[in-house]
């Protein structure tokens, strides 16, 4: 495991996310009531950015794009391109579904760290 320290605990209140740059990848870090998750920032999909996903309440994040929907804890597909009606099962199939890479998270001396593998 290489654990790599992104930012401080204070710069991530709850309810906020924000994206850090660990080696080559984007992972978007986010605190959600007191719990840290930390989730490749790119849509398996298409690609696209996942930063500004709405949360559901079942603790998934849905890809502003093309509403594809990935559980947080485990970055399992829940819902595969659903947007938009008509087009988005077509849009589906451009790329195999794939699950969203998780990645571990701990804080240690007021620090988040992460355990990012390198692409």
């Amino acid at each position: 495991m290489t654990w790599t320290k992104v930012l401080s605990v204070e710069s991530l209140p709850t309810g906020e996310r924000q994206v850090v740059k660990v080696g080559k990848r984007n992972v978007l870090l986010l605190n959600l009531e007191g719990q840290l998750y930390a989730v490749d920032n790119t849509c398996p999909h298409l690609k696209l950015p996942l930063k500004n996903g709405k949360i559901t309440e079942d603790g998934a994040i849905v890809c502003p794009w093309h509403r594809s929907a990935f559980d947080l804890r485990t970055g399992d597909v829940k819902e595969w391109s659903p947007w938009p009606p008509g087009v988005g099962k077509a849009l589906g199939m451009i790329s195999r579904q794939s699950a969203l890479p998780v990645f571990p998270v701990r804080v240690e001396e007021g620090s988040i760290w992460i355990d990012v593998e390198e692409q």
